[in-house]
């Protein structure tokens, strides 16, 4: 089955805001402020794609994936999945949905309970949703264990017996075990050696033409990001500031933000990375406890001027696929300059 992705929109995301209480006091305890981890974020997951977010640590890319899957609620906006609104969902209905929307975590130690086997961590979800008898359960373990390039002779051994990249391998397994087709990956490489990472982007990459799943990719490996995916938000402060196919994102940038990140990443030609202009950003990243004013982004920006500190850039298409929120791209001004 191809993972090049059609018209179809399997997830769509509106308007999703994440705030969490600052409060003060031990006895009476009040709130002072607001962390916007996520604020005002919209796209669309086509059916079979690899959709990537990226960012700096603390932009709101793992929340926003948490969110998506209402594994903690929005403070506003609507998440939908095939039509469905999961925003509304109660418990109830929100776990006869989970078999459908998966989630492969970043600690692939965390995420597994010491005290048990790999093969009753793999099977739980089959004994939860009461997918199959015990016999049927196992079966399906050793399929699963296989299918992630592990032997299932090893599913009686512990969490703490397997190496980091193979710890992953038996997240993904379990995530896969009710057959879904939406997986959220939340920095699933992030904790591994360089070398292992290739080998669990490309089994991902593998499991999505064989079995037709649907990626959000968490990440801020842009590298990386540029092999798997099909389409690439660049996030910061928790919003937004770019969205396009990766060949357009990669090949002409138009945010100052995703060309500082960009530029960045290595080139595999020594004579273009020398020729090549870096673009170091000033500064550090503000709290999202206290988010500039106007643009998130101007206190680095090189090319930042007067409207920017006053006036959040509106979130538009310039192009069809290609979204900014930048007042240096001006949609009348880029269409004639790039008819």
């Amino acid at each position: 089955m191809s993972n090049k992705p059609d018209n179809e929109v399997l997830v769509r995301v509106e308007q999703l805001k994440k705030y969490f209480p600052i409060r003060r006091g031990v006895i009476f305890s009040r709130q002072v402020g607001l962390v916007k981890a996520v604020d005002d974020v919209s796209f669309e997951v086509r059916r079979g794609e690899t959709f990537s977010l990226v960012g700096e640590s603390g932009c709101g890319k793992s929340t926003t994936g948490r969110v998506i899957l209402q594994l903690q609620k929005p403070t506003s906006g609507r998440v939908f999945f095939e039509d469905l609104e999961l925003t509304g969902l109660s418990e109830a209905e929100l776990r006869r949905l989970r078999p459908k929307v998966q989630m492969i975590f970043q600690d692939s130690v965390a995420a597994l309970n010491p005290r048990h086997p790999v093969g009753k961590i793999v099977g739980e979800p089959l004994r939860i949703h009461n997918a199959g008898s015990e016999k049927e359960i196992r079966e399906r373990v050793v399929e699963l264990m296989e299918l992630v390039g592990l032997n299932p002779k090893w599913r009686k051994r512990f969490p703490h017996e397997f190496s980091g990249g193979q710890r992953q391998r038996i997240n993904i397994a379990r995530a896969l075990a009710l057959n879904p087709s939406f997986v959220v990956c939340d920095e699933p490489i992030s904790a591994l050696d360089v070398s292992i990472q290739a080998q669990v982007v490309n089994l991902l990459k593998e499991l999505q033409q064989r079995l037709g799943l649907t990626y959000l990719f968490i990440a801020h490996d842009l590298s990386m990001v540029r092999y798997i995916s099909d389409r690439v938000a660049v996030m910061y402060l928790g919003k937004i500031m770019e969205l396009a196919d990766k060949r357009a994102l990669f090949k002409e940038p138009l945010h100052p933000y995703t060309q500082s990140l960009i530029s960045a990443v290595p080139l595999p030609k020594p004579k273009l990375e020398r020729k090549r202009q870096r673009i170091i950003l000033k500064g550090e990243v503000p709290s999202p406890a206290n988010a500039p004013r106007g643009c998130v982004f101007h206190t680095r920006c090189p090319l930042a001027f007067d409207l920017c500190a006053e006036v959040a850039p509106a979130y538009r298409q310039v192009r069809p696929g290609h979204f900014v929120a930048c007042h240096l791209v001006d949609e009348a001004n880029y269409r004639s300059e790039n008819p």
